[in-house]
């Protein structure tokens, strides 16, 4: 399991979500506080959106984010409004190398994943099967992550939705279905979770799932108070301010001990739009 945040808002330093908090996602590349394993350090990745274009910039590394100076220079001087982060713990027997780092990107889509797709091997073969060929040659690494982004990205293609925002839910509603639908064919036994980024740089869809009944979910929380987002002394808060100025946050474990952090039930998915109304509803 891995450890992601997103947020968008006002501008701010990337620095501000990446190393400022006491619990910012550099440190729980090494202190995560809510997985059994505290360590997630299979490399790391950074997408922001940067006015003016529509595909977001995107850096990834396969060496811890505790460790990695170039990460620390670079968020200290950039700014966005949108911005997706990630820290790995890669899931056995997939190779720890950059193509595999989250986020993965396509035109202004970016995707991030905390989870495991339960007996991937056993339905990967079918899952490129029934990707068309633009979704099919898109995949560069071997994560089981980057596959359930090529559905995603095929259905967003195909999706006629009546609004962005329900083509980005029904997007990952896809890949969750699609991959559940695979796993059930292939009699797989093993659970998948779930927890996944989609965002187009002004409106994203995050889910909360597991398949099995008898297991949770990896955590995931939303900070949601329609205000300013600030960090001072390691504790990040929202702030009171003018509409055009508010801020949401969905991330595996809150950034600090501020008490905006609400979890989002099992088996649900979180719609953020482009004014940052927040809906949460069973998938």
């Amino acid at each position: 399991m891995c450890r992601f945040a997103l947020y968008l808002g006002s501008k701010i330093t990337l620095q501000s979500i990446l190393i400022d908090p006491d619990n910012s996602i550099v440190n729980q590349s090494i202190h995560s506080k809510e997985r059994s394993e505290p360590l997630n350090g299979d490399g790391f990745g950074i997408a922001w959106y940067v006015e003016g274009h529509a595909a977001p910039a995107l850096f990834k590394d396969v060496t811890p984010a505790w460790n990695n100076q170039n990460l620390r220079n670079i968020s200290r001087v950039t700014e966005t409004r949108t911005l997706l982060a990630h820290v790995r713990a890669a899931s056995p027997g997939l190779a720890v190398q950059p193509l595999n780092c989250h986020p993965f990107v396509s035109e202004n889509l970016s995707f991030m994943h905390n989870g495991v797709v339960g007996d991937f091997r056993g339905i990967r073969r079918a899952l490129l099967a029934s990707l068309d060929d633009e979704a099919f040659h898109s995949i560069q690494g071997t994560t089981d992550s980057e596959h359930l982004f090529a559905i995603a990205t095929q259905h967003h293609r195909e999706c006629e939705a009546s609004s962005p925002i329900e083509r980005l839910a029904s997007s990952l509603r896809a890949a969750i279905h699609t991959s559940e639908d695979l796993r059930a064919r292939a009699g797989a036994r093993e659970p998948s979770h779930l927890n996944l980024v989609l965002c187009d740089g002004e409106r994203a869809a995050v889910t909360r799932y597991c398949s099995s009944p008898d297991e949770e979910p990896p955590s995931l929380h939303v900070h949601a108070s329609g205000c300013r987002y600030t960090c001072e002394g390691g504790t990040s808060r929202m702030v009171a301010a003018a509409a055009e100025h508010s801020a949401v946050l969905i991330a595996s474990e809150p950034l600090s001990d501020d008490g905006g952090w609400s979890t989002v039930p099992r088996d649900h998915i979180v719609t953020v739009d482009e004014a940052h109304n927040v809906v949460c509803e069973a998938i």
